[in-house]
This record gives C-alpha cells, sequence and structure tokens, in this order.
C-alpha cells in the first residue's frame, strides 16, 4: 500500500476504509464486519470513524472486525463539536477506545468547528498525545481562515491533517485551501470521494471506465489518488465494492483522461466556500 508521511513523520496509507453509516442497522453488521476484514486482507489498513456514525456504533463494528489485528490498523476517530472541551475531548476518547477495544488512537480528529475555542481542544489533544492515548491529532472540515488560526494556537503546528469534502464536484478547495496545506505540510483527507454515488452516473466518467475495464467509482477514486498530498477514504460496506476501490491503486489515468475530466468537472475559477455533507 502507497502512504504519505504525516508532520510527525509517521506513514499512513493514501487509501483506507470510511466508516459512515455503519453500525446503523443490526441486519448489516455481519455484511459490514466482512467488508472491513477483507479490506484489511487487501492491505487498506487505515480505518476512519467518528464517535457521530452510529453513535459509536461504527467503532464497535470496527473493534470486532480488527480483531487481533489491531497492531496492522492505522485508526481515525473524530469528536463531537460539543464534546470538544478540556474534559469533554478525554472523556469522548475514552468512549472512542472503549468501543474500539484499543488503549490508543492512530488519528483523532475535531469533526467540525463549534463553539469551544480551538486553543482549548488542541491543548486537550496534546494532553491525550503525551499520554499516549493518541499518536497524532487533526481537523476536520476546516477551511483556510479555521487553519490559519488553528497554526497560530499552541499545538497547531502539529495538526496531521484535514479532513474535507473532496471529489470531481466538489473542487472548490483547490483554489485556497489544497495549496495552503500543501505549504503547511499538511495532508488532505478526502471524504466522500464518489459524492455518495451521484458521481457513477456520468458519463465522462463511465466512457473513461469503459477504456480502463474499470468501474466509475474507481476513476473517480484514482482521480484523487493522483492528487498530491491527498489521501482518500471511500466508504465500502460490501466486499465488492471494497475490492473495485483497492483496484484503484494500480489505475493509471492518461493525460487525455486528466484532460476530459476537467473539461467535464472544472476545476475552481473562483473562492469558493468550504463544503461539507
Amino acid at each position: 500500500m502507497r502512504s504519505i508521511q504525516l508532520p510527525s513523520g509517521r506513514s499512513i496509507p493514501l487509501l483506507g476504509l470510511g466508516t459512515w453509516r455503519m453500525g446503523e442497522q443490526s441486519s448489516q453488521r455481519q455484511a459490514e464486519i466482512a467488508a472491513l476484514r477483507h479490506g484489511l486482507d487487501l492491505g487498506m489498513t487505515l480505518i476512519d470513524t467518528a464517535e457521530m456514525y452510529g453513535e459509536g456504533g461504527a467503532e464497535r463494528v470496527i473493534a470486532e472486525a480488527i480483531g487481533d489485528r489491531r497492531e496492522t490498523v492505522f485508526l481515525v476517530s473524530k469528536v463531537y463539536p460539543h464534546n470538544a472541551t478540556r474534559r469533554g475531548v478525554m472523556a469522548a476518547c475514552e468512549r472512542s477506545l472503549q468501543r474500539l477495544k484499543t488503549d490508543h488512537l492512530d488519528l483523532y480528529l475535531l469533526h467540525w468547528r463549534g463553539s469551544v475555542p480551538l486553543a482549548e481542544t488542541l491543548e486537550a489533544f496534546q494532553t491525550l498525545k503525551q499520554s499516549g492515548k493518541i499518536r497524532d491529532y487533526g481537523v476536520s472540515n476546516f477551511d483556510v481562515s479555521d487553519m490559519e488560526e488553528a497554526s497560530v494556537s499552541a499545538g497547531g503546528t502539529a495538526i496531521a491533517t484535514n479532513q474535507v469534502l473532496y471529489n470531481l464536484t466538489r473542487r472548490g478547495i483547490e483554489w485556497e485551501l489544497l495549496p495552503w496545506c500543501r505549504k503547511h505540510n499538511v495532508p488532505i483527507m478526502a471524504y466522500s470521494p464518489i459524492e455518495q454515488g451521484r458521481l457513477l452516473r456520468n458519463r465522462t466518467l463511465q466512457s473513461i471506465a469503459k477504456q480502463h475495464n474499470g468501474s466509475p467509482a474507481q476513476i473517480a477514486i484514482a482521480w484523487l489518488l493522483h492528487q498530491e498530498n491527498v489521501i482518500v477514504i471511500p466508504k465500502a460496506s460490501r466486499i465488492a465494492h471494497v475490492e473495485q476501490n483497492q483496484a484503484a491503486l494500480d489505475l493509471q489515468l492518461s493525460r487525455e483522461d486528466l484532460a476530459a475530466l476537467d473539461a467535464t468537472f472544472p476545476p475552481p475559477s473562483k473562492p469558493v466556500a468550504l463544503e461539507m455533507l
């Protein structure tokens, strides 16, 4: 599995397993566990989750899926903004650790900004890191102004990543946020790479996929993997989807492919407010 380095020097896989909406239906639990296990078998050892997903349900599914393979997994979770006080972060992290049945997280993120002062949240993250409860910390759904504020706060220079909405139809971050993050060596973690399935109906993606004997989802993921310093975390609750996603790593888009995608999904020509799903 290809990887990149976080600011701390630790490596993180470029392609992982997203778990949004997992752990919400008991009838899907075994299929979700099987999909995650298969992903690990294929070398997709990055798993992203959050206390929000299924109100802890996704974390419980992950715990069962990884079993005694914890040491091979790069585990990411996120804290609710309303839990982002000093005490709240500590308690929320402990609950996540208990649900995940682990003694540490590889990466812990603030899910989005709320009313709690950012400096307070960063202080709590530093304490968790010093205690060994987390190895790295970062943010999610932060625009440039948020990143600039964070960067001058105590502990802000240790922010490991910014997880944001980024795909072919949501390219607004390319105007300012993505260049800022590259300049400051903060990898972007792209969620919803196929726009919750809506991208799959696009004719350009379908045409390029046919030329590569692949799927539209693979083209969309391969395009993101082509971007510098970008990590991709597509959700896949079925084994077949996990296999398709993993195969995107070996898909090489040509200049003609990239030009066709730019023509269909133009990059931003002006500042765009950060979008969220």
